[in-house]
């Protein structure tokens, strides 16, 4: 299916409360309801959907996927858009919280299995990522590739040092150097602290 756009959130107050109200209803022969959702990044969302058939109250809980474009400022007044999707149709996006994935019934549909096990995949490197700690002040980060820099020098160790300008970051002054350095997505990359010797 291809996206569908509108010019407004039909009374909703988020994408994510307009989709939520999409994926429940009921009909003669099935009732479906949303039992748990997330919005990732303002561009994905994910719901674990509940239908239960009416004549022989058979219960299955599947995966939806949408793909959200939400621009209140849009020129044209189209200011949300979404394209949605299921699980067994093998999206390619799979970053869904492992709380809606906990809510899904078995399948046998492959495609489905196989996004639920990427998913959980890329939960876990979530989960190690911000368990990494974060470097402190008078630590020196050794990372386990050297990081290349925009002035064309390369470095694997570090010290890190306060930033004059923000108590929340951290900057990095390169060794033998007053050379110093940002690092974006620090925990993105593979590293390991050495304290300061006592």
């Amino acid at each position: 299916m291809g996206w569908l756009y509108m010019t407004s959130l039909k009374g909703h107050s988020s994408p994510r409360q307009y989709l939520d109200a999409q994926f429940t209803y009921e009909r003669a022969d099935v009732r479906s309801n949303v039992l748990r959702s997330a919005l990732v990044s303002m561009r994905v969302y994910y719901a674990a959907v509940e239908q239960v058939r009416i004549a022989t109250g058979a219960r299955e809980v599947w995966a939806a996927i949408c793909l959200v474009r939400y621009n209140p400022r849009d020129r044209e007044g189209y200011i949300f858009g979404y394209k949605d999707m299921e699980e067994s149709m093998g999206p390619y996006e799979c970053d869904c919280p492992t709380s809606i994935l906990d809510l899904l019934t078995p399948t046998d549909a492959q495609h489905a299995l196989q996004w639920r096990a990427r998913c959980r995949e890329n939960a876990a490197v979530r989960r190690a990522k911000a368990a990494r700690p974060s470097p402190r002040v008078g630590q020196v980060i050794v990372f386990d590739e050297p990081l290349s820099f925009a002035d064309g020098r390369s470095f694997q160790r570090l010290e890190v040092i306060a930033n004059p300008r923000s108590h929340r970051t951290v900057l990095f002054r390169a060794p033998s150097s007053s050379s110093l350095y940002r690092i974006p997505n620090i925990k993105s990359r593979s590293y390991r602290l050495v304290d300061p010797p006592r």
